[in-house]
């Protein structure tokens, strides 16, 4: 894809969401159709990521929901403050629900799209100390607005109730004005959290349509997200640097969107010119990806991860420890799963000849001398033993390999 010359040939790129089994987002899944409509034989990276910018981040695109009727839940025990909370709320277009008991709203947070909760601090059932702080830990409900409400007047209720999961706190009486005021900005709020969600989502819906479309690499990300968590685990990485490298997992090599399929699916050797193009995916995939202020841990892998340790590799360069290290974790299991798999071109290799494979790479100077080791102790944890292994020693392997899939689980919630 070369916009300095003519145009590679290549076959026509349209997302199909159900033909690679990525879960569609609606509005907007139909809006990738035109990364490359039907027709098109080539389109030049500028065009490739002004689309998707547009798309994502162009406040008059679907992304807006302003026009959708947001969702309230009022959660009090009388039916009096209910009635009143309903009646201060008639002077917009709100979607109204009520819930008398904890567990009944609960169940409704399971069925509906709620935008904004409101609370009694007082409850029979569950205090709404206690209903906040379930609400918050949830990941599906992470994100929606609590408003507290309490009789009881003092400082330390409202430092309670913040301190819960409350985003906002007001003391009876209550004002009309006051609530209606703070339920506009709590919605408000919650709108530009969603359509940042919703954005971060099409991107990955993205990543997993461009990796679906090579049958050899079509689970590559799923397995090598679970490496590279099994790595940065064993370094003692924090969270927030797991769930980056989680979403580095996916989000990688996205800017091979931008990457002409006669180049990405040739069988024999690229050119130099074509390997300009190729290796121009990991500085796409960062500018398609940097708008995004929550993935901005993740842009280093994008970019970086295939520099190599002595300074040999692109597209920076990079040498040692001046390559970031969730990179240098990311390209070592991105290399031993593209050793461990079948492609077009060559068998899948053994666990033993793989990790034999890096440990070359390491004396040729190519990978982080220190992160290969520990990388091979976490292979042979989790994947699964030979015959002759003690029945003990299996039985550790699959406990840690069912620990790693849970932490996998609590980085999503």
């Amino acid at each position: 894809m070369r916009e300095d010359g003519p145009a590679l040939p290549l076959k026509p790129f349209v997302v199909d969401m159900a033909a690679h089994n990525v879960t569609p987002i609606v509005p907007l899944a139909s809006s990738l159709q035109g990364l490359r409509p039907n027709g098109v034989t080539d389109l030049p990276a500028s065009i490739a990521l002004g689309t998707i910018s547009k798309l994502l981040f162009d406040s008059n695109t679907d992304l807006e929901i302003g026009e959708r009727q947001p969702t309230i839940l009022i959660l009090d025990d009388l039916d009096i403050n209910r009635r009143l909370l309903r009646a201060m709320l008639k002077t917009a277009s709100y979607k109204v629900l009520e819930a008398k008991r904890a567990s009944d709203a609960l169940t409704m947070l399971e069925r509906e799209q709620v935008d904004l909760l409101i609370l009694d601090l007082m409850m029979p059932e569950m205090s709404g100390l206690e209903f906040c702080h379930k609400v918050k830990s949830n990941r599906t409900t992470h994100f929606t607005p609590i408003l507290m409400i309490s009789s009881v007047q003092g400082i330390e209720n409202e430092i309670a109730g913040i301190s819960s999961g409350a985003d906002e706190f007001l003391t009876k009486p209550l004002h009309p004005d006051v609530v209606r005021t703070r339920v506009r900005a709590m919605l408000r709020n919650k709108a530009a959290i969603d359509s940042l969600e919703e954005a971060e989502t099409i991107l990955f819906a993205l990543a997993q349509a461009v990796e679906k479309r090579d049958k050899y690499t079509g689970d590559h990300c799923d397995r090598m997200t679970r490496y590279s968590v099994a790595l940065g685990s064993a370094l003692g990485l924090p969270k927030h640097q797991l769930v980056a490298l989680h979403r580095g997992g996916f989000m990688h090599d996205i800017g091979k969107v931008c990457v002409p399929d006669a180049i990405l699916f040739k069988k024999g050797p690229l050119t130099e010119e074509e390997w300009v193009v190729m290796r121009s995916h990991t500085t796409k995939g960062e500018d398609i990806c940097r708008p995004m202020k929550t993935l901005a841990p993740v842009l280093p892998i994008i970019r970086n991860h295939h520099e190599r340790w002595d300074g040999s590799g692109y597209p920076d360069g990079l040498k040692g420890e001046d390559i970031p290290l969730l990179a240098r974790i990311l390209q070592i299991a991105d290399i031993y799963d593209a050793l461990t798999t079948a492609r077009p071109y060559k068998p899948a290799l053994s666990i033993e000849e793989a990790l034999q494979i890096l440990e070359d790479e390491v004396r040729r100077g190519w990978r982080d001398p220190e992160l290969v080791p520990l990388f091979s102790q976490c292979i042979q944890k989790t994947e699964r033993p030979g015959p002759d292994l003690d029945p003990k020693d299996w039985s550790k392997a699959q406990t840690f390999q069912q620990s790693l899939e849970n932490m996998r689980r609590e980085l999503m919630k």
